[in-house]
């Protein structure tokens, strides 16, 4: 009673934010004139003026009158629309930031130019997203008009759009563009390896067309780009056939490899390595004079690692067991099994291989974010929808958006009957269709609204029974979708349509004449004024036609889930003040009724002495189905907020590892990050084996001389240090370690580039660091997902879930961080330099006379996608042999070399040959081979019969 007299004196929030705005309205409506009276180019030049006094420090509310009254006044010269009051108050509520209501037909497309116009004079960008490609490119097109004439531009994102077309269109003022490329593009953007291959910019202001539909409806569905896991089946099969060829630890003599089941390792030993490749080679896995750490072949490299971990660091029976054909995992602490589970990296493969069960593919997740995360990057968010007071609650709660129910241009005429209720689905289909064929009869359009798609079809069927011409809505074809909506309000019309589709065009009542227009020009495209007219006068004639008969019809099938996507069907009806009706037909036997109504309904129907085909309407029944439908709504609501829980731990850490990579990619010299890494790295490895404040008895000096010396190249014997020093202190040992580590890498770097560019090895030290980044973030996204799925076992032990969520997320999350850092020092501490100088080229070919180049090469263990990397830094290996052996070829193919055609003058590329048994019979060849991608094993196409490498490939 004390809240309704308080708002009855002070008025609602909702009424005063609509005062609020209404003294902006006020201002804009006093410059009507003055706009008016400007020229074209007058108009136009306010663009740029309010550009400059924007950078003079004014804001963009103080701009906000001027702009919304240019806006108004470009509208009605392009497009001959001019905005209403109510749609300014829209507008304005959009640039601060709020949802606006406004019901169907209101004009939400033109009312977003007005918060789109003044929020792009700040040049920062400004997104207009929409729920599909269609409604995008048409907003573009239609809108774009009104933005170029004030010479904005104006960008379309949609899917398989070039590189470049989307940085063009993300460049733009103003950029239309679906939700879901959004987001997508978004997560590509923080995959990439240099900043010049993003297309995004900073997100600053979007406006959210349908934004129940993006912001609600589609909130618990995460945008994943995922990939498949390093390695096939028949790689691994032909690696698991070798394994048992390898000598064991156990056998006498030299041993292949050794096991470290502390860390679950298996290292290869030098004759372990020999031997391995010797086998890979017979198996023609590997190419004779390559090597295993080569660059192409570091994927080979980590499938021999994985099947070595499954054959003699993973036990049947002890690590898992086998059921039903599946390697199921045993949990090592309680021996439970783990069903469902996998381990990660092509682990899981390599022990289905060595088991001799199928093989599954994997699909790994490698980013992932929610619309929920992604929106609320934006430094302002604003929407519109038809829909959205009944959500209010959670649009304030998870967004901070409030929503605003902006007042209609004209009262609305709508005539919302009660529902009918009808025992059985069969009495109310028959209920429906009896209705239509009243409406049809009278020749009043009817637009039949369905929960899915298999009801639209059942109702199709019977109508076409009953020889009742309809159109069926397929929101898949936004096309024709978008041709159905627009002849559904002529006289006579039926159509059915899911509850969701054809949102975003309005029923026009008498039919869409702009759209009719369009199709007459395509068929008649000499068509005159005068025949256009004539069409015009047909739609107004139609259009009072159905007026009078009473609007468009509006028939609901069954109630929704949610009371907002019954309003949104009920919404098609009675725009702009327009005549309509609208009436849900129930049955016991519906979703809704069947789970969420009272159990004893049924009995009272049966009661009441209700026959077949009689239905019960009363305003109760309708206020007991609303109140079903918001316990429905609640629930809904708790699940999105329990899963953006959950989701936003993972934000927080998204957030920090884009930030890494951001920070990495802008970076010119990362060095000193690598020397921040190299201390924390043996930081730790030191504490491992020389515990601080302990006694040099405690120490394991021999377990750290061999882990530096195996995983990081550091040769340093600790033993002999200790007997030249008793007193030598865990600080002593530390510094040691970082100065003999900076010294080799110090070396290292020296030589590389004294060798190439300076900068290429600090663009090297990049691509390691994102690749191993990129690797393990991948990884921690796996094992985040394990954690989520079975974290709600925790409940069992009166423990919170989401706290146990966040406390191993957490430890997970520092883990990576760890292993970042470890696996890149070993990476960049493995690398060998090694410089190859080709043979002197003679001056007449104007080639290098000592060109060199490096090969880069690691030896990397566990490293995923590392592959990608080494064989980017590997072209290096051709730099200085190529450009000679190209420049030779190039004199060929360009005819430089014609003059020696045919004689028996020596090859001017210093073989010592005539020229017509060398470079002339490559030339004479060239139709039968590539020159540019022979094997270096291949036979020289010379025809000497020796092959390339050792004939005219030494040609360097």
């Amino acid at each position: 009673m004390i809240n309704k007299l308080i708002r009855k004196i002070f008025g609602t929030r909702n009424d005063r934010m609509i005062k609020e705005a209404k003294r902006y309205v006020m201002q804009v409506n006093a410059l009507e004139e003055k706009m008016r009276a400007m020229s074209d180019e007058e108009l136009k030049g306010q663009t740029n003026l309010f550009k400059e006094r924007l950078a003079k420090g004014e804001t963009l509310d103080d701009l906000l009158p001027e702009a919304f009254a240019v806006m108004r006044e470009a509208s009605f010269r392009v497009l001959g629309m001019r905005h209403y009051d109510v749609q300014l108050i829209g507008g304005y509520m959009l640039h601060k930031g709020r949802i606006a209501e406004m019901r169907t037909g209101e004009g939400k497309t033109l009312v977003a130019t007005l918060a789109v116009y003044l929020n792009a004079i700040a040049g920062k960008g400004v997104h207009v997203v929409t729920v599909n490609d269609y409604l995008a490119r048409r907003d573009a097109e239609w809108m774009g008009q009104v933005y170029n004439f004030l010479d904005l531009t104006v960008g379309v994102i949609v899917s398989n759009q070039s590189l470049e077309e989307k940085k063009a269109a993300y460049q733009a003022d103003i950029s239309y563009a679906t939700n879901n490329e959004l987001g997508f593009d978004y997560l590509r953007d923080n995959m990439v390896f240099d900043m010049s291959q993003k297309v995004q910019r900073p997100l600053y202001f979007a406006v959210i067309d349908e934004v129940d539909s993006i912001l609600i409806d589609e909130a618990r569905t995460p945008l994943i780009i995922s990939g498949p896991v390093e390695g096939g089946a028949e790689l691994y099969h032909a690696v698991n056939k070798l394994i048992p060829h390898l000598k064991k630890p156990t056998e006498d003599g030299p041993v292949d490899f050794e096991i470290n089941e502390k860390d679950k390792q298996v290292n290869l030993t030098e004759e372990g390595h020999q031997h391995l490749e010797s086998l890979l080679v017979e198996a023609e896995l590997l190419k004779e004079g390559e090597s295993l750490y080569d660059s192409q072949n570091l994927k080979l490299y980590h499938h021999v690692d994985n099947c070595l971990r499954a054959h003699y660091i993973f036990h049947k029976d002890v690590d898992y067991i086998v059921e039903k054909g599946e390697i199921v995992i045993v949990d090592e602490h309680t021996g439970r099994t783990l069903a469902g589970r996998r381990w990660s990296d092509g682990l899981h493969q390599a022990i289905e291989v060595k088991e001799g069960v199928e093989v599954k593919p994997e699909n790994q997740t490698l980013a992932s974010i929610t619309f929920q995360n992604y929106f609320r990057i934006y430094e302002k968010l604003a929407g519109m929808t038809g829909t959205a007071d009944t959500e209010a609650p959670e649009f304030l709660e998870i967004y901070g958006l409030e929503v605003v129910v902006i007042p209609t241009n004209r009262p609305i005429q709508r005539k919302d009957y009660g529902d009918l209720i009808y025992l059985t689905q069969k009495e109310k289909y028959e209920a429906i269709i009896k209705d239509i064929q009243d409406c049809y009869t009278r020749k009043q359009p009817v637009l039949v609204g369905t929960a899915s798609v298999e009801v639209s079809e059942l109702i199709s069927d019977l109508l076409k029974a009953e020889n009742i011409p309809h159109e069926v809505l397929n929101a898949k074809q936004h096309e024709r979708e978008a041709y159905i909506v627009g002849r559904a309000g002529i006289p006579g019309a039926v159509t059915i349509a899911t509850n969701m589709a054809g949102r975003g065009t309005d029923i026009v009542l008498g039919g869409n004449v702009k759209l009719e227009e369009e199709l007459y020009l395509a068929e008649n495209p000499n068509a005159t004024e005068e025949e256009l007219k004539a069409l015009r006068e047909k739609a107004k004639e139609r259009q009072k036609e159905v007026l009078e008969l009473g609007g468009l019809h509006i028939i609901g099938t069954e109630r929704h889930e949610s009371r907002r996507i019954d309003n949104q069907l009920r919404g098609r009806a009675g725009r702009q003040g327009d005549v309509g009706s609208s009436r849900f037909y129930l049955s016991l036997d519906d979703h809704l009724m069947r789970i969420f109504m009272n159990p004893k309904m049924r009995s009272l129907m049966a009661s009441l002495g209700m026959g077949n085909g009689e239905a019960l309407e009363h305003r109760m029944i309708t206020r007991s189905i609303e109140n079903a439908q918001r316990k429905v709504e609640g629930h809904n609501f708790d699940i999105r907020k329990n899963l953006l829980q959950y989701d936003d731990i993972a934000n927080d850490q998204r957030k920090i590892i884009y930030q890494q990579r951001d920070d990495i990619l802008k970076a010119e010299d990362i060095s000193n990050a690598v020397k921040m890494m190299r201390e924390q790295v043996f930081a730790e490895i030191v504490e491992k084996y020389v515990p601080a404040q302990s006694y040099a008895e405690q120490w394991d000096l021999e377990g750290l001389t061999d882990i530096l010396n195996k995983e990081f190249r550091i040769e340093i014997d600790f033993t002999k240090m200790l007997a030249d020093n008793p007193n030598l202190t865990e600080e002593e040992i530390y510094n040691t370690i970082i100065a003999e580590s900076e010294r080799i890498y110090e070396e290292k770097k020296k030589q590389a580039n004294a060798d190439v560019d300076p900068t290429q090895f600090r663009r090297f030290e990049k691509s390691v660091l994102l690749e191993v980044q990129d690797s393990q973030w991948k990884e921690h996204l796996a094992a985040m997902d394990y954690l989520r799925q079975g974290i709600q076992l925790r409940a069992y032990g009166q423990r919170r879930p989401e706290q146990e969520y966040k406390r191993e997320s957490f430890i997970l999350f520092e883990e990576m961080l760890h292993q970042i850092h470890y696996k890149t020092i070993r990476f960049l501490s493995n690398i060998v330099i090694r410089v190859e100088k080709p043979e002197e080229v003679q001056e007449t070919l104007q080639a290098p006379a000592e060109a060199e180049s490096k090969v880069i090469q690691g030896s990397i263990t566990n490293a995923a996608d590392i592959d990608r990397l080494v064989d980017e830094i590997g072209t290096i290996q051709e730099e200085g042999i190529a450009d000679t052996e190209k420049a030779i070829l190039d004199d060929i193919q360009s005819g430089a070399l014609d003059a020696k055609k045919g004689d028996n003058e020596p090859c001017p590329c210093g073989s010592g040959k005539p020229y017509s048994q060398c470079h002339g019979a490559i030339e004479l060849n060239e139709k039968e081979h590539d020159l540019f991608h022979i094997g270096r094993n291949d036979p020289c196409p010379c025809g000497s019969g020796a092959k390339y490498k050792n004939c005219h490939g030494k040609i360097r």
